[in-house]
């Protein structure tokens, strides 16, 4: 009875203690500031460290990409070289919903200024807690153009 009762002390004691909601939502958001930093610095590669490969899910202007890699790929042409070219990210006003201890959805906007071309968007974004790690396993973008002439989001 002794030895049971140890057992289960010890099992009480060796079992982690949950993260909290707080933690959990900026574990979350740290991915995000993450690959926004990553973006800007041209490390496609790292700011893909946020999707889960190689399976995610990717839509984009109303078509699948081609996984993880694809959507490395797309990034790396459309996006590659150049500082102009790959412009200056910004995510914003991310809402963070905790579905359960192992998935989150956020829903969050961008700004992409990319010379005097301009877009903005909404990301729809599914998160899953694998081996500890928060990572996009469903992503969902639209997006649209604005005039150069619009304020950036901080300025609103």
């Amino acid at each position: 009875m002794k030895f049971a009762a140890a057992c289960v002390a010890l099992a009480v004691v060796a079992t982690p203690a949950p993260a909290s909601p707080k933690s959990e939502r900026a574990a979350i958001l740290n991915v995000i500031q993450r690959m926004e930093a990553a973006w800007n610095r041209g490390d496609f590669r790292s700011y893909m460290a946020g999707f889960k490969s190689p399976d995610v899910i990717f839509v984009s202007g109303g078509k699948f990409q081609q996984g993880w890699q694809g959507t490395l790929d797309h990034y790396v042409r459309d996006y590659g070289g150049s500082p102009e070219r790959r412009g200056k990210l910004h995510f914003y006003n991310m809402n963070v919903d905790l579905l359960a201890p192992d998935a989150a959805m956020l829903v969050g906007q961008y700004r992409l200024e990319r010379g005097a071309r301009i877009t903005e968007g909404v990301n729809t974004r599914l998160f899953r807690k694998i081996r500890g790690r928060w990572l996009i396993t469903m992503n969902h973008v639209s997006a649209y153009d604005v005039a150069p002439t619009a304020t950036a989001p901080e300025a609103r």
